[in-house]
C-alpha cells in the first residue's frame, strides 16, 4: 500500500519510494549495474535519462535526489525558460550558502523534464554550474540525445538509455495496483488487454486502470470484465488492438501498399491506424524503414522526405504533423522501387557470418606512423583522385584471394538505371577496355 491520499492520481500513489520498489529498467538498476552503482557511489554525477514515455525517468531522478538527501528543483522544457533556470541556480546557490563549510550545506539535484524542447541557448545556460559543481544536472528526454541535446551539455553527462516495461513488468505493476484500496477486481483478459494497450507505458497503463475505476465506482461494478472495459474506453480500443494480431496485419498491409505503389491503398491503411490510436511516431518510423528496404537507392529523396516527416511531426504532433505523414506516404508509394540494397546488405551479412575474418590487404592498411610505413602499411595504395576521371583503375579493395561477389546488383528502375550505366563503365575500365 502506498499510504497516500486517495485523492492522488494512482501513477503518484505508486511511485516507488526505494530503488527496491522499482519494476523493470534491471539493466541499469540492478545488482553491479551503471545506475545502481552510481547510486551506491555516495556521489552524484550529472547524466540523461533517455527512454519513451513511463518508464520511470522521473522516478529514478527522484530517487537519486533522496539517495543523496539533495534539494530536488523540478522544471519543464515545455513550460519553462531561463527564467526557471535563473530561480533554480538561485535556489542552488542558497542551499549551497546554508551552512557553507559546515554539515549544513546541502547538494541541489536539477531535473529538467523533456530537456530536448530547450534550445541550444537554454541548453547552454546550465553548463557554468554544472561545470562549477553548484547543482547536479538530469536530464529526461524521449528523443535522441545525441540529436537533441548540446554536445557541450552531452559530454558532461552521462547517458543511459531506458527500455519500454516489458509485459511481464506491467503485470507486476497491475497486481501492485490490485493492492490499492476501493481497487475493484480485475479478470485476466481484461488485464491481457490492458498490458497490450499500454505498450511498455506505466503511466498510460495506471491512468487507464484509473479511469476504469472511477467508471466501475460510478456504475456500482464489483468487477472489471473485458467487455465492460470495451465499452468504458469505447471503440477506439476494440478497433486498435496495439500489440495484437490486427495491429500487425494493419502496419503489414500498410507497408504492402506502398511496396505496391498503390497510393489510395497506403493512405486508407494510413488513416485506419491513425483512427486507431497508432503512435504517429511508430508509423514515422516504419516509413523510414519503407524508404530504405524498398525504395532504396532507385529515388534517394525518400528517405530524405521520410526523415523530414518525421522532425515534422515531432515538431506540429497531432492533428498536423500527421499530413506530412501522409505525404510521404503518398511519395514512397509512387516512388521508383528497389530493394537491391536491402539485398546486398542480408547477402553481405550472411557471407561475413559464415567467412572467416581476411586481413586487410597491406596497401589499404592506414599508416599513421614511422614504423607502419616501414612495415608496407599503405604501399602501392593508388590514389583515386590523381588518377584519370578520379578512377583507379584495376585497383582492387577486397581482402586477397576473395572473389568479387556482387551483392549489390541495381535494378533497371530510377536512379538505379543510371547507377547500373556507372557500373558497367567502371567495371570496363577495371577489365582494361
Amino acid at each position: 500500500m502506498s499510504g497516500k491520499s486517495s485523492t492522488v492520481p494512482l501513477a503518484e500513489r505508486l511511485r516507488p519510494q526505494s530503488l527496491g520498489e522499482v519494476i523493470g529498467q534491471q539493466h541499469l538498476l540492478g545488482e553491479g549495474m551503471a545506475l545502481r552503482l552510481a547510486f551506491e557511489s555516495g556521489q552524484p554525477h550529472s547524466c540523461i535519462l533517455w527512454g519513451p514515455p513511463g518508464t520511470g525517468k522521473t522516478t529514478i531522478a527522484r530517487l537519486m535526489a533522496d539517495a543523496f538527501d539533495a534539494q530536488f528543483i523540478t522544471i519543464s522544457a515545455v513550460l519553462g525558460g531561463v527564467k526557471d533556470i535563473r530561480e533554480a541556480v538561485e535556489q542552488a546557490q542558497i542551499a549551497q550558502g546554508q551552512g557553507a563549510g559546515t554539515e549544513g550545506a546541502r547538494r541541489t539535484l536539477v531535473f529538467v523534464d523533456e530537456v530536448h524542447r530547450f534550445n541550444k541557448s537554454q541548453q547552454d545556460a546550465f553548463l557554468p554550474h554544472v561545470e562549477s559543481g553548484l547543482f547536479t544536472f538530469i536530464g529526461a528526454t524521449t528523443e535522441n540525445p545525441s540529436f537533441e541535446v548540446n554536445s557541450a551539455l552531452l559530454s558532461r553527462a552521462a547517458v543511459y538509455v531506458l527500455q519500454p516495461l516489458t509485459e511481464e513488468d506491467l503485470r507486476q505493476i497491475v497486481a501492485r495496483a490490485l493492492m490499492e484500496p476501493a481497487q475493484q477486481a480485475i479478470e485476466s483478459i481484461a488485464i491481457d488487454r490492458l498490458v497490450a494497450y499500454a505498450d511498455g507505458d506505466a503511466r498510460r497503463l495506471l491512468n487507464t486502470l484509473e479511469t476504469l475505476t472511477v467508471a466501475a465506482g460510478q456504475e456500482k461494478i464489483d468487477h472489471i470484465t473485458d467487455v465492460w472495459l470495451l465499452k468504458v474506453l469505447g471503440e477506439r480500443m476494440r478497433r486498435y488492438d496495439k500489440g495484437g494480431e490486427q495491429f500487425y496485419d494493419t502496419i503489414s498491409a500498410l507497408h504492402k501498399s506502398v511496396r505496391g505503389s498503390d497510393p489510395d491503398a497506403a493512405l486508407y491503411w494510413l488513416v485506419r491506424m491513425l483512427d486507431g490510436g497508432a503512435d504517429p511516431r511508430y508509423l514515422a518510423r516504419r516509413l523510414v524503414r519503407m524508404a530504405s528496404e524498398d525504395i532504396g537507392l532507385a529515388d534517394p529523396r525518400a528517405l530524405r522526405l521520410a526523415l523530414d516527416a518525421a522532425e515534422v511531426y515531432e515538431r506540429l504532433g497531432s492533428p498536423e504533423g500527421e499530413l506530412a505523414l501522409a505525404e510521404c506516404v503518398v511519395y514512397l508509394a509512387v516512388a521508383a522501387k528497389s530493394n537491391a540494397v536491402y539485398k546486398a546488405f542480408n547477402e553481405a551479412k550472411a557471407f561475413v557470418k559464415k567467412d572467416g575474418t581476411r586481413p586487410v590487404p597491406m596497401h589499404l592498411r592506414n599508416a599513421p606512423t614511422k614504423l607502419m610505413k616501414q612495415l608496407d602499411y599503405g604501399k602501392g595504395y593508388r590514389y583515386a583522385h590523381d588518377e584519370a576521371g578520379g578512377f583507379a583503375a584495376g585497383e582492387r579493395y577486397l581482402p586477397d584471394g576473395m572473389a568479387q561477389p556482387g551483392f549489390y546488383r541495381p535494378v533497371e528502375r530510377g536512379l538505379e538505371i543510371r547507377i547500373a550505366e556507372k557500373m558497367r563503365q567502371l567495371k570496363k575500365l577495371n577489365d582494361g577496355g
